[in-house]
């Protein structure tokens, strides 16, 4: 056989030979990356030290109390510097912990921060100094989950982000209590503007009402630089029942874009708060019904909201499906600027109950909005007539092609139509016409799901407080039975007394988990429960109680003012709680004076207390006395108040003192609701200051009716911030004053006085 010519081979096997070195190279260039496992934080900060492109430094399994981490260093594009463990869902950061991050082409994934809370203003910071930033680094597979301080209105971030270019995708944030924003875009540099970070397929969880300002779940920017150009990509995140406050998203620069994100139950809305050139598209928020769920808000200049699909949301004013605002003439940085050469277009609305249309509009808030545009909107609602709320002159918006549900009553002809339509629900659960048209939504791109968002190795625990869930521990009549049965007790479980003797108590019992106090069904006489110290049950953070059947008397009671039936922690709590009081008696609670039936402490917060076919005589002090928050500072002790078909007699103090001070906007509540009561010589005592039988300063939504009120002191009204609705209707007085109220208007029908 003849050996084939030089060039021959050459041309037939360099290229292979090529190919082969290429790959030796590759091979030699990653065996030359260093991998750390790394079991301290004393080896984490020399692995970081001697950090080089390509190296991986993984965090050993196990808990990691008490720690600082900084990771500083710098990678390259095609080599980047990663952070990592050494299993995922099994390296958890406790106590006060906390990471700061900065350099160049960094990776920080699978980091749990879970049962404490960061030293520092942030738990995840994209900066190690003021100087030093992220730039081109990614925070993936994180999580964060009530990592939260011990006092509720500690302010801190969950994640603070720097620099430029910064990716933040499949991060679980869930359970953010304390004042503060859950993720902050910080441009208070020239270092971190025009900084073009990705926000992607994040699960936001269950973020509780905060009853203040300070609860937003998402902040890119602030009032001070909000005519800065931030450039950041927000899309196909997950919000599930982000409730903190009105401002789920809080837009607060320039040219930022809000898309493919899903808003599950959310109360409150995506709102252009400051800043210019927002693109809010493709977006799909569902309300079920659920109370002051809501859409989009516009304010300031060329903000464009198109494509998007809405379905179930319930929230009035600011809170709206659609919500267009008024603006302040030469308006400062920090309140509100004309709505200017803007657009909301292709959007669906599927029973929604409110489009707010001048929203705001005061003798301040007087800029009406100009050269906008509302084109080619599907608005659908089967049951509601009147959709719209207009506040102010709209002659600077224009009206174009936007359809209507046959019942709909449009506010002006031009720009409007109605059509009968038929829909189906498709593979995502959207409404969608059966027909092709013109106007709504039209679905692009990826949706946001729980499956697609966050992390798949960390379990999902619902946040929510429920009762009746657990088992069923039966007690009888003694002394301290009731304690001892607690001690037993998890989180829903029912105590069930089965005797129809008494119960004392020289004991307060401390509830720490949602737990029920029931009469057993086959009782013929309610049990008796009394109490030695100064107060029978203390709900501590994490608590919630429900009682059900019962009499409470105060006979054996210390002999002191300030006794209490039931109270909140002296200290602040960063768990909200319930309390349910259904068909149970309140008697001789008189031992001394001021002893009231639920006392409340400064800093902590009721999401519901609930009042229903129940009895309070003889009550020295108040039944609810809900007024500790008197800061005027739009912090409050309960979002939902309901009283329904309960008599009151002979009760000191006022039966009610509901307070909510300060002119701040950005909260929901208190929301009240006193249905189908009697009142029989209630505020009378000389101690109470207040002079009334039901004090209510600051609340936003209240209904009073169905009434009687005889003996009493008057009801008093102090009305002040957010277009209070208060309604006062189908009430008798008897020997009792008029209504006393501000200069703020107020709904009365069909009261008597006699």
């Amino acid at each position: 056989m003849k050996t084939p010519p030089l060039n021959y081979l050459n041309k037939k096997y360099l290229p292979n030979y090529r190919l082969l070195l290429l790959m030796l190279l590759l091979i030699i260039c990653q065996s030359t990356a260093t991998i750390n496992v790394v079991k301290d934080l004393a080896a984490f900060n020399q692995a970081v030290k001697d950090a080089q492109p390509g190296d991986k430094i993984t965090l050993a399994n196990g808990v990691w109390k008490d720690t600082e981490l900084v990771f500083k260093a710098k990678g390259t594009k095609e080599k980047p510097i990663t952070l990592t463990v050494e299993t995922k869902g099994k390296v958890t950061f406790v106590g006060q912990s906390n990471i700061r991050i900065s350099g160049e082409h960094l990776i920080v994934e699978g980091l749990v921060f879970k049962d404490g809370y960061t030293p520092t203003s942030e738990v995840i910071s994209l900066r190690t100094s003021k100087e030093d930033l992220c730039n081109n680094c990614r925070i993936t597979e994180c999580v964060i989950d009530n990592y939260n301080p011990l006092e509720r209105f500690e302010s801190d971030y969950w994640i603070g982000i720097y620099g430029k270019n910064n990716r933040i995708d499949h991060n679980y944030l869930v359970g953010k209590r304390n004042q503060g924003v859950t993720m902050a875009v910080r441009l208070n540099t020239e270092e971190s503007r025009e900084n073009n970070h990705r926000i992607d397929h994040n699960y936001f969880g269950h973020h509780p009402i905060l009853g203040s300002n300070g609860g937003e779940t998402l902040r890119i920017g602030t009032s001070h630089y909000s005519l800065t150009n931030s450039n950041t990509l927000v899309e196909n995140n997950y919000f599930d029942r982000c409730n903190g406050e009105h401002e789920i998203i809080s837009n607060k620069s320039c040219q930022n874009t809000f898309r493919g994100n899903t808003f599950f139950e959310c109360q409150g809305t995506l709102t252009m708060r400051h800043g210019n050139e927002t693109l809010v598209e493709n977006n799909y928020f569902f309300g079920n019904g659920k109370p002051n769920t809501g859409g989009v808000r516009i304010i300031n200049e060329t903000q464009t909201v198109r494509n998007n699909y809405h379905e179930g949301l319930t929230g009035y004013r600011f809170r709206g499906a659609l919500v267009i605002m008024n603006g302040v003439p030469n308006s400062p940085p920090n309140r509100y600027f004309q709505v200017i050469d803007s657009e909301a277009s292709n959007n669906t609305y599927i029973n929604c109950e409110h489009i707010q249309i001048c929203a705001g509009s005061d003798e301040e808030r007087s800029a009406t909005p100009k050269n906008t545009v509302l084109a080619n909107n599907l608005f659908y609602n089967t049951n509601k007539e009147d959709l719209f709320t207009i506040y102010d002159d709209i002659s600077g918006i224009s009206f174009k092609d936007n359809v209507l549900s046959p019942k709909m009553k449009p506010f002006q002809k031009k720009g409007f139509k109605t059509k009968e339509i038929e829909f189906k629900r498709n593979g995502n659960g959207l409404m969608m016409p059966t027909e092709s048209l013109t106007a709504g939504m039209q679905p692009k791109g990826e949706m946001a799901t729980p499956e697609n968002t966050g992390v798949s190795w960390y379990p999902r625990v619902e946040q929510e407080q429920f009762f009746n869930t657990g088992k069923v521990i039966k007690v009888k009549a003694g002394e301290n039975t009731l304690v001892d049965a607690l001690e037993k007790s998890s989180s829903g479980d029912i105590i069930e007394l089965t005797e129809s003797g008494e119960y004392l108590m020289s004991k307060s019992i401390d509830i720490y988990h949602p737990i029920s106090f029931v009469a057993a069904p086959s009782l013929a006489q309610k049990p008796v429960l009394k109490f030695q110290k100064t107060s029978l049950f203390n709900i501590e953070n994490g608590g919630a109680l429900s009682l059900d059947g019962l009499i409470i008397s105060g006979e054996e009671s210390r002999d002191k003012p300030l006794n209490a039936v039931i109270r909140t922690s002296r200290y602040s709590m960063i768990n909200n709680y319930k309390l349910f009081i259904n068909n149970c008696d309140f008697q001789d609670l008189d031992v001394n004076h001021s002893f009231e039936v639920v006392q409340v402490y400064k800093n902590t917060f009721a999401d519901s207390i609930v009042l229903r076919n129940s009895t309070f005589t003889n009550v020295s002090g108040s039944v609810l006395a809900l007024d500790k928050e008197t800061d005027d500072i739009g912090i409050y002790n309960a979002e939902n108040v309901i009283i329904e078909n309960c008599q009151f007699k002979e009760i000191g103090f006022a039966v009610l003192n509901l307070h909510r001070g300060g002119r701040d906007e950005s909260t929901f509540g208190p929301m009240l609701k006193i249905d189908q009561c009697t009142f029989d010589k209630t505020g009378q005592d000389q101690r109470n200051k207040t002079g009334a039988s039901i004090v209510l300063h600051g609340v936003q939504i209240a209904q009073i009716q169905n009434n009687k009120f005889t003996d009493c002191e008057p009801i008093k009204l102090h009305m002040v911030v957010g277009e209070p609705i208060t309604r006062i209707v189908n009430c008798a007085f008897k020997n009792t004053p008029e209504i006393q109220a501000n200069d703020e208007p107020y709904f009365t029908e069909n009261l008597t006085y006699k």
